[in-house]
């Protein structure tokens, strides 16, 4: 799979391919599983396919003309702006690549804990836990998840809370081009 990753595969050093969260989630699978410890399984969607998204979609343009001249301290702007950027990402296809290994995996998910397995979908920026700044608690997390029409749909969301109004004022806080975090996805 070029997309997804399970939690058994990630470690510290995926931290870029799959954010903080994510690659903690795998350290901790492979180091307790290995002391008796049950975690639950799951995967990572990587910032390869958030990328991969605003790629196929064509809306990276669209994204920094919405971006250019805001200011965060005028809430009306910054609010409009927001919702403009996270509506375009979350109403945008998702690649059929990408749906393909979100819904095969998701399959697995269920062959092991049973059809229609709730899921949470949870952000996983590339910039969380940095020792300048810590985007953890920024984006959006949706809990009871079910079924892969569903699923899709919350990555998309999860994909767009990336521009979160807090999350927009934060990058600019912090100097942090918007297009150059990248956001995966943990299910």
């Amino acid at each position: 799979m070029k997309f997804v990753k399970w939690f058994e595969e990630l470690g510290a050093g995926d931290v870029a391919l799959v954010g903080g969260k994510n690659a903690s989630l795998g350290e901790m699978i492979r180091n307790l599983d290995k002391k008796g410890v049950n975690v639950p399984s799951g995967f990572a969607i990587t910032a390869e396919a958030y990328k991969y998204v605003l790629e196929k979609a064509g809306i990276k343009p669209k994204i920094k003309d919405i971006l250019a001249g805001l200011d965060t301290y005028n809430m009306e702007n910054l609010a409009e702006r927001g919702e403009k950027i996270r509506d375009l990402i979350a109403n945008s296809d998702c690649p059929k690549e990408l749906e393909e290994e979100i819904r095969a995996a998701y399959r697995e998910m269920e062959r092991k804990y049973g059809r229609n397995v709730d899921v949470a979908v949870r952000s996983s920026a590339t910039a969380e836990d940095l020792p300048t700044a810590s985007f953890a608690g920024q984006q959006t997390t949706y809990l009871n998840v079910r079924g892969e029409e569903e699923l899709v749909g919350k990555v998309m969301d999860c994909f767009s809370s990336l521009f979160t109004n807090r999350s927009i004022s934060y990058r600019v806080d912090k100097g942090f081009d918007h297009l150059s975090v990248y956001l995966s996805v943990g299910v």
